[in-house]
């Protein structure tokens, strides 16, 4: 189905980073009206990671992808809000083990939901048009360029 829509002339790159930032922004939105303010994206990034049993900053930062001292300045911000605690590591030494609070866990279940939203949403404004989310695809790409390890969601943009 072709139309005289420029987007469909606009490069691969910026159309999904357009579609990614339209979606996160609606998102953050919502979560900040779910009375989730405190929050940013990096933040959930983090609570993805730690997901579990924990990490120490270092790893976070390792899976982040982002320098010790940032992950650190991340426990502290989530530590104030009281979205995480610093435990001491099961392996003994000075080392600490950053684990998520209920409090986070409770933002992980809303956050789930919202993004659940946003998608049926989408799919419901898209059917009209005769299309879908394009889940398939956007996996099949992810797949031709990534192969079977699949990267983790690193704030790069």
């Amino acid at each position: 189905m072709e139309t005289n829509d420029p987007l469909e002339r606009t490069e691969l790159s910026f159309l999904l980073g357009m579609a990614f930032q339209l979606v996160l922004s609606e998102f953050v939105r919502r979560l900040d009206a779910a009375g989730y303010d405190d929050l940013r994206p990096m933040h959930g990034l983090a609570f993805q990671a730690l997901y579990g049993p924990g990490l120490t900053s270092t790893e976070l930062a390792e899976r982040l992808g982002v320098t010790k001292q940032a992950a650190g300045q991340l426990v502290d911000e989530l530590e104030k809000g009281g979205y995480v605690q610093r435990r001491p590591h099961p392996a003994g030494g000075r080392r600490k083990l950053v684990v998520l609070t209920e409090r986070a866990l409770e933002h992980l279940i809303v956050a789930g939901g919202i993004l659940r939203e946003v998608e049926l949403e989408l799919q419901t404004r898209l059917r009209k048009s005769g299309l879908a989310v394009p889940r398939a695809e956007l996996a099949a790409l992810v797949r031709a360029l990534a192969g079977e390890e699949i990267p983790p969601l690193r704030p790069v943009w």
